[in-house]
């Protein structure tokens, strides 16, 4: 069995294993971990514990550090100078006059990297941006197109429910829904009805879909009331 530890780096992100290497670590805290983008600042949302080694992504990444006030600081003052990198993005979007529509922006913890999330139609040719957004912030520059539920994700808001988006809550990664899952549950099929804030099928269709199905399959099994169960067999 191997020893890790859950970190989430966004709110309702994906959770991440780590070997907390004889780290004292606890749910709730900061660590400063090694990714592929360099160091990261993470939540701890699962505690130590064993997991078989199929569980776990080889190499297992540890963790550097519990994060101190320092680290801290620093991601405030990324959460500021990403507000600022937004308002300036969107000024050289406009001058370029590109058919994009920002949603979000983010610094790597060492301010190595700048990366800005996008929607976007079709194929944006945005080299002449990159270019003038490396000028402006000096340093490493990355645009990511994503799609309408990350923006969703990304962003929040109210479903049809009154509450505030899952998948800006808690869902941790996207599960496929189809029309199929509202059809089993005799769901009205109006595309007004059965859709999210990010215009395709609400994820809370597949919440109750393995249960129908189950019931469903239970009742195909049970004998129809009245069936002639005598046997006609030749003695």
């Amino acid at each position: 069995m191997q020893t890790v530890i859950g970190i989430r780096f966004k709110k309702a992100g994906k959770i991440y294993y780590f070997d907390p290497d004889g780290i004292e670590l606890t749910p709730g805290g900061f660590v400063i971990v090694e990714t592929s983008r360099g160091q990261e600042f993470g939540e701890i949302v699962v505690g130590p514990k064993q997991v078989p080694p199929a569980d776990v992504v080889q190499p297992l990444k540890k963790v550097v550090r519990a994060a101190s006030e320092e680290d801290c600081q620093k991601i405030l003052e990324n959460r500021q100078k990403e507000e600022e990198a937004f308002d300036a993005a969107l000024q050289k979007i406009q001058e370029h006059a590109l058919d994009m529509k920002l949603v979000d922006v983010e610094y790597t913890f060492d301010r190595s990297k700048v990366i800005f999330y996008f929607t976007a139609d079709g194929r944006v040719d945005f080299r002449e941006l990159v270019k003038d957004l490396a000028t402006v912030f000096r340093t490493r520059i990355e645009l990511r197109q994503i799609g309408v539920r990350d923006e969703a994700k990304m962003i929040g808001g109210l479903g049809p429910c009154g509450r505030v988006l899952c998948c800006h809550t808690f869902l941790g990664e996207f599960e496929p829904v189809s029309i199929r899952m509202a059809k089993d549950q005799n769901l009205s099929l109006n595309p007004t009805k059965i859709s999210g804030v990010c215009g395709r099928l609400m994820c809370c269709l597949r919440y109750e879909s393995d249960a129908y199905e189950m019931a469903k399959a239970a009742l195909q099994n049970v004998q129809e009331p009245g069936t002639d169960v005598t046997d006609h067999s030749t003695p």
